[in-house]
């Protein structure tokens, strides 16, 4: 329950520090002891997780363990609760969501899982709802422009998912759990070692939930899903320093919402939504020493999606396809630390319904980083990256970060800037899909430069930081309606500048087995007005939010954990009721026990009920132009939700 606007520890974000053979798993007797010991996978240089000059927030173990009682069946909360991320439903008749960086779109932050695009270039708005935070040891948070490390999908940050390392005992977890809004979730989880070196694990869940109508208007608030996943992993790890990591995984999910049955949309017609799924992904992680001071990677993966929606009488039939690899030297010597490779990504669609969308992208990039120990008190890093996309051209981006320690102070700073290849799957569109969107004319990149200054101190159990942030987006594009059919809109780059500014600040008091987290977070956000009125606040964005969180939890024994988040008012878009949300807060309580090797839980989300069908309607009076029968969600649409259950754990230690 505690927020994840952890502890800013911060890291070098050159792709994937070690290999997740070597991720460090088991939680240390104190946080204190965790901060000299964490190595964070979104580095290559294999520094301490506070030497590194590049900012990564790190959602530990011990804190997803909290967020898999409060939501079994994805990492929605896990990333919501982290602070300048905000998880943003974009389709509230399927719960579609994606994750906005410091006020930055969406469609801008990549998701990998253990370093590998596993879930696509750009993943789908339903990609964090079918990922199960079961077996992730850690997730890894990087913010502002990471072209320069990840390429043009990594625009406003990235999110890697580090999985669990199967530890040098037998072990096994199950999670059954259910909510009173008649959803249920059943997880699983082994790992062992094998022999010499070599360990795996493999996790599967199922999750199901059924469609619910809580304002009694025909239309479902909660989308109703079936879901299926399974995931083996082999870890190995050789004697010299060399590993390999292999994963596979398979999705499979039938999600409905819209009209319920006998219930129609204002035209009185029924409008049924859908969305089926299947994604299967493997990848590949090695590491080779290449004489005493160099070594050798190779990373490799592919992914395929294939999706059919349903939008009322249409039928959209595609398919999305990733393949990914790259080659890389990395070596040390003094205070030095370099890095240097080739990558090469294709990412395709295929719609069989509108053909006129498809498009591959095949983007070959060199890259490389330097870091430099100045002193016993600063580092430098400055990383670059040439992409060649067949596309949108070349594009270069570039990355400088310094870090400045002194006694309980640490500053970092950092710019950047990147890019980001335009796709028809705005949020409009992966709310509505594509029947009446204009084929994509001459678009040109989306660009950004971003910069942030970081100041932390620490000093026994009291830890404080302040971020300072800012970012410049050209280019972006919009969806606007055309002038001679208002029921066609077509995608365009905005001319003019998005802005942002923002501030970070966390504090936090431990004392024995009780932790204290406040947090705050402050956003300005601008953009050009679409009907040309100079500019206007950007959609969707609050100014101000907060979180108050108390966790006592002692080992062995349980937890329980009180937590309080403020939501300030955000502007609105093509929103028939109102033009600014309410303010609203939202209150959690959660409590576990352990008997034995079980741990009984349960969890009240929402207990303030704060739901936005008790302000407005969800459905518009008319639909949109781009085809949406809903307004934009600005609120929780499930309102007050109690989930409880079990947890058994086998082997392993206590």
């Amino acid at each position: 329950m505690s927020p994840s606007i952890r502890l800013a520890l911060g890291a070098s974000a050159m792709l994937f520090a070690q290999d997740p053979a070597h991720a460090q798993e088991q939680a240390p007797a104190s946080h204190a002891e965790a901060a000299e010991e964490i190595i964070v996978q979104a580095t290559r240089s294999g520094r301490r997780l506070q030497d590194e000059p590049v900012r990564v927030e790190v959602v530990n173990r011990e804190e997803i363990e909290e967020k898999i009682l409060m939501r079994p069946g994805n990492i929605a909360t896990i990333l919501s609760e982290t602070g300048g991320l905000r998880v943003q439903v974009t389709s509230p008749a399927l719960g579609a969501a994606n994750v906005r960086v410091q006020g930055m779109d969406g469609r801008f932050t990549q998701l990998l899982a253990d370093g590998l695009p596993l879930y696509g270039g750009q993943a789908s708005s339903l990609g964090l709802l079918q990922i199960p935070p079961t077996d992730l040891g850690q997730v890894e948070v990087i913010k502002g422009a990471a072209s320069a490390l990840y390429g043009p999908s990594a625009l406003g940050g990235v999110i890697n998912l580090v999985s669990r390392r199967p530890s040098d005992i037998a072990e096994g977890e199950m999670l059954l759990n259910a909510t009173t809004r008649n959803g249920q979730d059943a997880t699983a989880y082994l790992a062992a070692p094998l022999g010499e070196g070599l360990g795996a694990s493999i996790t599967g869940g199922y999750h199901r939930q059924s469609r619910q109508d809580l304002d009694d208007d025909g239309w479902a608030d909660m989308p109703g899903y079936e879901r299926w996943t399974v995931r083996p992993r082999l870890f190995w790890e050789g004697a010299e320093g060399a590993s390999l990591f292999l994963t596979a995984g398979a999705m499979k999910e039938e999600r409905r919402g819209g009209t319920l049955p006998g219930g129609t949309a204002p035209d009185g017609s029924p409008f049924p939504q859908g969305q089926d799924t299947e994604r299967y992904d493997a990848g590949l992680v090695a590491k080779l020493p290449v004489g005493d001071t160099v070594a050798a990677h190779l990373r490799a993966s592919g992914m395929a999606q294939d999706h059919t929606h349903r939008f009322g009488e249409v039928v959209e039939d595609d398919r999305h396809r990733t393949l990914f690899t790259e080659a890389s030297l990395s070596g040390k010597a003094g205070g030095t630390a370099w890095v240097g490779g080739f990558a090469y990504q294709i990412d395709s669609f295929r719609s069989r319904t509108f053909p006129a969308f498809d498009y591959t992208y095949r983007v070959p990039g060199i890259f490389g980083q330097l870091e430099q120990e100045l002193g016993g008190s600063v580092t430098l890093a400055a990383s670059a990256r040439t992409d060649f996309h067949n596309r949108y051209g070349t594009q270069f981006s570039p990355r400088l970060s310094l870090l400045y320690r002194t006694g309980p102070w640490t500053v970092r700073a950092s710019g950047g800037r990147g890019f980001y290849a335009p796709t028809p799957f705005v949020e409009e569109i992966e709310a509505a899909g594509l029947s009446r969107l204009e084929p994509l004319g001459r678009l040109r990149a989306e660009s950004a430069r971003t910069a942030s200054l970081d100041i932390g101190y620490a000093r026994g159990p009291l830890e404080a930081n302040l971020t300072l942030f800012g970012a410049d987006v050209r280019n972006t594009t919009r969806i606007e309606p055309l002038e001679n059919d208002p029921a066609r809109v077509r995608l365009v780059n905005v001319a003019g500048l998005t802005r942002i500014r923002g501030s970070e600040l966390l504090l936090r008091y431990r004392w024995d087995s009780f932790v204290v987290t406040g947090s705050y977070v402050y956003v300005d956000a601008s953009e050009p007005d679409p009907d040309g009125f100079g500019r206007r606040t950007k959609p969707l964005t609050p100014k101000h939010t907060a979180g108050l969180v108390a966790m006592w939890e002692e080992r062995g024994k349980g937890r329980i954990g009180l937590e309080v988040y403020y939501t300030g008012r955000q502007a609105l878009d093509d929103n028939p009721y109102r033009r600014q949300s309410k303010p609203y807060f939202e209150i959690g309580l959660l409590g576990e026990v352990a008997v034995g090797k079980a741990r009984l839980f349960a969890n009240a989300e929402n207990i303030l009920g704060i739901r936005q069908t008790r302000y407005d309607p969800l459905l518009r009076p008319s639909r949109a132009a781009d085809g949406r029968w809903t307004v934009d969600a600005w609120a929780p649409t499930e309102g007050f939700v109690l989930n409880a259950g079990i947890r058994l754990r086998f082997g392993g230690e206590d």
